[in-house]
Order: structure tokens, then C-alpha cells, then sequence
């Protein structure tokens, strides 16, 4: 009876001292003794694997809703990028950018050929999976994740100095 529990908890304690980057880090108590947020660091080397991790999320939701897979586009994701740090910049998350760009604009100026369906913002300190599971628990989010004409997926974000993540998703369909 000890070997199980006790493997089971080696399990535990070394899938919980991972952070999502890979790296190790101590859990940190304040004052109160409870867990201080530690800030969810991203690294240049981490673009590529934030971003599968997310469109895998979005497929594995989307399976679960019996529709149809999605794959990263490159213009969606630049028009994204571009909309990340320019909320930054504004200092709120919002549909319009500085310069009154609505989404459709932001898409279509970086040459994406397909049809725009959506988009959906967060200002958060959260990882992009903890993002996209408040993403899932709101209704109109969840509409836009879950569009069953949505083939392709554009997704960014942007860190301030403090942590602070601004992420940008947007959805399309290729033209026919």
C-alpha cells in the first residue's frame, strides 16, 4: 500500500514544481501563508510551443463539440500581434485599435485572404490555457471559439514589463 501512494505523490510533487515553461521554480507564501501568484514569464524560445499549446486547446474543445480542427494562420496571427500590443499601448482591452482599426481592418491589412469570423481579447496575468478556459466559460467567447465555420486561428499576445499579458485570438475561414 505505501509504494503506490508514495509514487503517486513523487508524481505530484514533480509535476507540480514544473512551470509551464519548463523550468522549476518554489512556490512562494506571503504573509498570510497562502500561495503568491508568481508572474506566468514569456520567453522568445516559448512563441512556438504557447502557440500549438493553444491551437491543440482549441482543437480538443472543439472535438469535444464534435467540429471540425483548426490550424494556425500566419496573417491572422500577425494582425493579432499587432493588435496585442497596440491594447497595451491604449492600456485597455477593446475591439478598436488607436488608430480606429476594427478587427476586419487589422485582417485585411495584413493581406488575409480568408473570411474574418472573430475575435477575442484578455488582459490578464494568466497562462493562454487559463486564459482560454475564461474564454470557454463565457458565452460569447465560448460562440466564437466554438463557430463551426472557423478553419483557421490567429493568435498573439503581448508582455509588459510587470507580466501583465494581453492576449489576442482571431478566427477565419479560408476563401473558397
Amino acid at each position: 500500500m505505501f509504494r503506490p501512494h508514495a509514487f503517486g505523490l513523487v508524481i505530484v510533487l514533480a509535476v507540480a514544481g514544473c512551470s509551464p515553461t519548463g523550468g522549476a521554480s518554489r512556490m512562494q507564501l506571503g504573509a498570510d501563508g497562502r500561495p503568491v501568484q508568481a508572474v506566468y514569464r514569456i520567453a522568445e524560445r516559448d512563441v512556438p510551443v504557447i502557440q500549438a499549446r493553444m491551437r491543440d486547446a482549441i482543437n480538443a474543445v472543439r472535438a469535444q463539440a464534435g467540429l471540425s480542427q483548426v490550424v494556425l494562420n500566419v496573417p491572422l496571427t500577425s494582425a493579432a500581434a499587432t493588435h496585442a500590443r497596440d491594447m497595451s499601448i491604449q492600456g485597455r482591452p477593446w475591439h478598436f485599435g488607436s488608430d480606429g482599426s476594427s478587427p476586419i481592418d487589422r485582417v485585411n491589412r495584413v493581406g488575409y485572404t480568408g473570411q474574418f469570423l472573430g475575435e477575442t481579447l484578455s488582459e490578464t496575468y494568466e497562462t493562454e490555457i487559463e486564459t482560454l478556459t475564461a474564454w470557454i466559460e463565457a458565452r460569447g467567447t465560448r460562440e466564437i471559439i466554438l463557430d463551426p465555420r472557423v478553419r483557421e486561428i490567429g493568435f498573439a499576445w503581448y508582455q509588459e514589463a510587470n507580466g501583465k499579458i494581453w492576449w489576442v485570438l482571431t478566427t477565419g475561414t479560408p476563401a473558397a
